[in-house]
């Protein structure tokens, strides 16, 4: 073609009959390949493959129809007098974009060794980057934007502007002159800036509890939000003598809002560091939920699930090498330079000033209470759920059995099987138990490290507990082994049930430096790991424990009580019917104010109680 045609003067594309049998030879390979992987998958499961699935079927379709075209002009001819296939340009270039796209989406498989979920990212992405599968469930999307509605998308120019305890101010509503066990007691808060403006819209995270320290006694407050700067704070005055107010500001709005953009930015605020070891070799490289990089990867996915990790892969070591991982803190933040200060620790958890100090509240004559009924697995848990006499725990909603003493715990144990499957603080459970029944021993299963899996026996009354950390994330600067460790849905899916097996299911602080995306998903599949089990072995006795706080002088960015409270949201909503038994960690700790991510054994104690209840 001669060069001095302009483009748009083209006609017509002329390629041999050899470069047209080969053009239409790559189509039917890559459109082999691909319905290979659709074979592979149950077709309703796939989401998406960097394009939608719909996108997908039609990039599909167009091949097709573009092949039986092409080939009925072989067939109309006989083949031996083929010398060359005239196309319009148009037509040309339409087949030649439409090979090049598919051609492309191939390659990103092969080059990435990256599985169907995991090419999920959009077309333009780079396919050296390694974006995580973005595959989410429409569930997911539901209950992530559930959140994202509760939480207010605020801006600030200036530190002025933004929510100020000092300024604030807490006053009762309806006052009396007398208050009695057993009565409410409603407060409001009304929140200004810095500059002593009333703030018009609401969105601040509050703590608020009430406490009487002689007694040994807190209870947490309920909190709604006015949405126009002031807020009802509800209590249940539930023992008698002088009670104390403790009402925080613990991040104000413009915090929160700040928190939960960054949140759901990235997974750069956590390094994971993975050991890969064999008899001659070993090697420690970057893994987790996102690398940005451009060696060879391991993957280690649960398809069905959707869950992901990864490491680098070292050279002269295999994938299956993987033994170890241990975690430490980026230094990296998501958070504007202009947002830092809204997390000096001089601003997180600052009372708010009241007209008010303490109240007395009297023992009245309102004739008998209403008997409570046992607390039984599939009651619904109010919050607050209870409250805290003489560092005793009393739920709202039902009432407890007595364990006080090691025969009653041990007649309760008896001839059950108990999986405790989540964080550090269920090993708390175990730890205590051994601690309090001297006829509990561990049985040594060998592995190293503080996060190792426990077993706990009494022959004699055959007792077996058995705490096993969940998998990724677990974020511990301790190398711990991954070798003995699965996720929480496939541990369940292992366990084959019965009415002496108890399974107690509690995570969510190793979540919070993570996108919620992560946590929701997570619970979605352990629900539907319980749901199965249930199936199977409807007697099975489930226990879910909800996350606790902790310190205050916790890095915000990746382990704010906020990051916590959302995921409290999420789990509480997509639980909610399962006929389990639920131990509410969040309200305990908020209404003892139990700052610490591994609380006191009194609490454990407490936590243990209820638990004992549930299953006996």
């Amino acid at each position: 073609m001669r060069g001095k045609e302009e483009i748009h003067q083209i006609k017509s594309v002329r390629m041999s009959y050899k470069s047209f049998l080969a053009l239409l030879t790559i189509n039917v390979i890559v459109l082999i390949l691909w319905f290979s992987l659709i074979i592979e998958k149950e077709i309703h499961q796939i989401k998406s493959v960097r394009m939608s699935y719909k996108s997908f079927l039609a990039l599909l379709t167009i091949n097709v129809i573009v092949l039986i075209l092409w080939f009925s002009l072989i067939i109309e001819k006989e083949i031996h007098q083929i010398k060359s296939v005239r196309m319009s340009y148009k037509s040309f270039l339409a087949l030649l974009t439409i090979n090049v796209i598919v051609l492309i989406l191939w390659f990103s498989l092969i080059i990435e060794k990256c599985s169907w979920e995991c090419c999920t990212s959009y077309l333009g992405t780079i396919i050296w980057n390694r974006e995580p599968p973005m595959v989410r469930s429409r569930a997911t999307e539901i209950k992530l934007n559930k959140i994202d509605q509760l939480v207010l998308n605020v801006t600030f120019t200036h530190m002025d502007s933004i929510t100020s305890a000092e300024k604030s101010r807490a006053t009762i509503l309806n006052p009396k002159d007398k208050y009695c066990n057993g009565d409410s007691l409603t407060i409001q808060l009304d929140m200004s800036n810095y500059l002593g403006g009333r703030k018009n819209y609401g969105g601040d995270f509050l703590r608020a509890r009430i406490y009487s320290s002689k007694l040994k006694a807190g209870a947490s407050g309920r909190i709604d939000d006015l949405n126009n700067g002031s807020y009802l704070v509800h209590f249940t005055l539930s023992w008698e003598g002088r009670v104390q107010f403790s009402l925080l500001l613990f991040h104000p709005s413009e915090a929160v809002s700040a928190l939960w953009k960054a949140r759901n930015k990235g997974f750069n605020n956590i390094i994971f560091t993975g050991k890969f070891a064999s008899s001659t070799h070993e090697a420690y490289t970057e893994c987790g939920f996102h690398l940005n990089s451009t060696a060879e990867l391991c993957e280690y996915l649960d398809q069905r699930d959707e869950e992901f990790f990864y490491c680098v892969k070292p050279p002269h070591l295999a994938c299956g090498a993987f033994v170890s991982l241990y975690s430490r803190n980026r230094e990296h933040s998501y958070l504007e330079h202009f947002e830092k200060p809204l997390f000096d620790r001089s601003r997180i958890g600052v009372e708010i000033p009241r007209n008010f100090e303490t109240l007395e509240v009297s023992r009245c004559e309102r004739g008998d209470a209403p008997l409570k009924e046992k607390c039984k697995i599939g009651m619904e848990s109010p919050y607050p759920s209870g409250y805290f006499l003489q560092n005793e725990w009393f739920p709202n909603f039902c009432k407890l059995s007595s364990f006080k003493t090691v025969n009653e715990i041990n007649a309760c144990l008896k001839g059950k099987i108990i999986y405790l499957l989540g964080d550090s603080t269920l090993r708390q459970w175990m730890l205590y138990f051994t601690k309090t029944l001297k006829t509990l021993r561990f049985f040594d299963i060998y592995g190293n490290g503080q996060h190792k899996e426990l077993l706990a026996l009494d022959m004699d009354r055959n007792i077996k507990l058995h705490w096993k950390k969940h998998w990724h994330p677990f974020v511990t600067q301790h190398l711990h082994s991954v070798k003995d460790d699965a996720y929480v849905t496939r541990q369940i899916d292992q366990l084959a049930g019965g009415p002496n097996m108890v399974i107690v299911v509690k995570l969510g602080q190793h979540f919070r430096p993570f996108p919620l995306h992560i946590f929701i998903r997570r619970m979605f599949n352990i629900r539907r790991a319980i749901e199965r089990l249930f199936l199977r072995s409807p007697d099975t006795k489930v226990i879910l424990g909800i996350e606790n706080t902790r310190e205050m002088n916790s890095e915000m960015e990746r382990f704010s009580d906020f990051h916590g409270y959302v995921q409290c949201l999420a789990l509480k909503d997509i639980f909610q019917g399962l006929n389990i038994g639920i131990i509410d960690a969040w309200d305990m700790t908020i209404a003892s104010a139990a700052n610490s991510a591994h609380p006191s054994e009194d609490i454990v104690r407490n936590q243990i109680n209820m638990f004992l209840t549930y299953i006996c």
